[in-house]
């Protein structure tokens, strides 16, 4: 596997080009083939392995473009989620583009961004840590550890029903049961 890991590490560079093609933005090419990179380290190594037995590094590459246009295309990619989202909300007095201010800089696409220093500080939103923590309190209260420690490797971990199932060796269905009844009983409890 470390093999097949260095060859997708020496494709960063085509990557790029790649992405040239969908935008001109350094910034979100630099990030989005980053987030690639971690993709492909983070993907089930049978299935990578798979790829790769069956077309080489030439089918690594056509499944990594794949990704890389989700990622950069669709509003529905962790990395729309991860950075998109984000810097859309980011406050508008930031983003001047008919500004003459010299702490401003234009990216390749033409548009125009202010320093760092200018971003305006964010209030912080104390309501989802609240529930979060009502959450954590509620969960310390189960009395079975098994569903408890599903639930947390679930939603806190990020794990899917099919990832938990290949690690624990426990059927998706009973693991989706489990998570489904934890769910549940949190909902009615947090919501009296």
């Amino acid at each position: 596997m470390t093999e097949i890991y260095k060859e997708i590490a020496q494709l960063t560079d085509k990557f790029r080009r790649m992405a040239y093609g969908i935008t001109q933005d350094e910034n979100k090419i630099n990030e989005a083939v980053q987030e690639l990179m971690l993709y492909f380290l983070n993907m089930n190594p049978t299935t990578l392995k798979a790829i790769y037995d069956k077309d080489g590094i030439l089918g690594v590459t056509r499944y990594g473009a794949v990704a890389l246009r989700r990622a950069l295309t669709s509003k529905r990619s962790n990395f729309f989620y991860k950075y998109e989202k984000y810097y859309t909300h980011i406050d508008s007095s930031v983003y001047n583009s008919n500004s003459t201010d010299t702490n401003e800089y234009v990216i390749p696409d033409g548009c125009r961004y202010k320093d760092i220093q200018n971003i305006p500080n964010e209030e912080v939103d104390n309501t989802q840590l609240n529930k979060l923590e009502a959450i954590d309190k509620e969960l310390d209260k189960i009395d079975y550890w098994y569903d408890r420690q599903l639930f947390k490797l679930y939603y806190y971990e990020g794990n899917t029903l099919d990832s938990l199932a290949e690690k624990t060796l426990i059927s998706r269905n009973s693991i989706f049961t489990t998570i489904d009844k934890v769910r549940t009983m949190l909902k009615k409890k947090l919501n009296e």
